[in-house]
């Protein structure tokens, strides 16, 4: 009988005491995510040396990029070791090979306030110019063969089938799922990144290939501010040279630790510049002669004439979507109506409610879409975000646009605004929604009810 009511005492104790373990992790995570509360007060800053070991990365004109990438590492270590409040830690400091999962798990193991991860990129040999890259949708297909490149390194992984079971390095789509955990981090991100961008440009006078958003899987793997870092072209000629050399390589390592610190700094004044509107949109053409001494910013195209369907998914907070083929969602879609007199169509002239016949905003036709596109076969809509938050569809939660659906997509949300079957007033719907503050949405186009690549759209 004393036996059995121990067990029942047990129980009752193992029931209480859970949750107050559970509680008490909770709050030791957020106790020690912030600098201040940990016992050495240090910035912990994680450099992460792409590549290594039996991965030599890109080889352009023969030379390794682990090897390039691992010299501006140990370069920007060096510099950063220097100030006695910053800690440095290294995912690898010699010719080893690391898994990306484990990459990201020595930043988060060290409750890192900065993950950094160096590399160089490859492509045609007229190609050069450095990039910084958060974490999120790919914009363009540029940035996602880019990603695909540095992601492929999965395959050189022991048990790739178990650590990544869930991630198609071949589908744009994979990254929706990697950006919400990081998608609190994106400011201090690109902060981060806009600064090292500052440094290459501005005190190297390299060519600026912009900060730019693509799936890039290290940076998933971490729960702190990320970038990666394209210092330069390999497979170009000039450029190679130039990162081969202890020059480059002293260079490039000396102007990403000067941002790092410049970063630290801002974070301490709070003046960190959070403007994620800095972020490519395009892809930059390549250019047909190189000139180092003096290298001119490659053209964007202007947003409004191109890649309208492009425009990359960089709202903070929540997470971002790009266009690929989905499911039907028609008896998932919803749309609203109400409170017409905030949605203030300046743009859009051709979208408001007195012309039903062109946008189809009723409730009646909207609640169902399939009505709409059978009508003309493909209609186009405004994507202006992508979130794990089932928002509610009222005006006030979108900057006042009021007619917006809300598709739900492998475990996501993807909201949509407006719907017309005429691709000029698509563009002007995307023209509203920029003034409306959603500036990176994008068009989307759907026939019969299904998502279609918006290249299909124009066939």
């Amino acid at each position: 009988m004393k036996a059995s009511k121990y067990r029942v005492n047990t129980r009752v104790q193992r029931f209480f005491l859970f949750p107050i373990i559970f509680l008490a992790l909770i709050l030791s995570s957020f106790y020690t995510k912030n600098p201040e509360n940990r016992n050495d007060g240090k910035f912990t800053v994680v450099l992460d040396a792409g590549h290594g070991g039996h991965d030599p990365g890109n080889m352009g004109n023969g030379y390794l990029e682990k090897q390039i990438a691992l010299n501006i590492v140990l370069k920007a270590g060096s510099i950063l070791e220097k100030n006695p409040n910053i800690k440095v830690i290294y995912t690898r400091k010699d010719d080893t090979f690391v898994d990306l999962y484990e990459r990201g798990q020595i930043a988060n193991k060290a409750n890192a306030d900065l993950f950094v991860s160096v590399h160089c990129d490859s492509h045609t040999s007229n190609a050069h110019g450095a990039g910084t890259f958060v974490l999120g949708l790919h914009a363009n297909k540029q940035n996602f063969e880019i990603a695909k490149k540095e992601n492929s390194v999965i395959y050189l992984e022991d048990n790739y089938k178990s650590k990544y079971a869930d991630y198609d390095i071949n589908s744009p789509e994979s990254v929706i799922g990697l950006t919400i955990m990081q998608e609190e981090f994106l400011d201090q991100s690109i902060a981060l990144a806009k600064a090292i961008q500052d440094n290459f440009t501005k005190k190297l006078k390299r060519t600026d290939r912009k900060v730019k958003q693509a799936g890039f899987i290290v940076l998933h793997q971490t729960v702190m501010p990320s970038v990666l870092v394209e210092t330069g072209f390999l497979t170009n000629k000039e450029e190679g040279a130039y990162l081969n050399s202890k020059r480059g390589q002293s260079e490039m390592g000396t102007s990403i630790a000067e941002a790092i610190l410049t970063y630290k700094e801002n974070i301490r004044a709070n003046i960190a510049d959070f403007d994620t509107s800095i972020i490519a949109s395009t892809p930059e053409p390549e250019p047909i002669e190189e000139k180092k001494e003096q290298p001119k910013p490659e053209p964007v195209a202007a947003p409004k004439k191109e890649t309208v369907s492009q425009k990359i998914k960089d709202e903070p907070i929540v997470a971002k979507t790009t266009e690929v083929p989905a499911e039907p969602k028609k008896e998932a879609i919803q749309i609203i109506e109400e409170a017409k007199g905030n949605d203030q169509d300046v743009a859009v002239k051709k979208e408001t409610p007195p012309e039903p016949q062109k946008t189809a905003p009723s409730v009646s036709k909207e609640t169902t879409v399939a009505p709409a596109e059978k009508k003309s076969d493909v209609v186009y809509k405004v994507q202006i975000m992508a979130s794990a938050k089932n928002l509610p569809l009222r005006p006030e939660s979108f900057n006042g646009l009021n007619r917006v659906a809300k598709e739900p997509y492998k475990g996501l949300y993807r909201y949509v605004y407006g719907s017309t079957p005429s691709l000029e007033e698509a563009k002007m719907l995307k023209s509203n929604a920029d003034l409306k503050g959603y500036t990176t949405s994008y068009i989307v186009a759907y026939r019969n009810g299904e998502r279609i690549p918006f290249k299909d759209s124009l066939k």
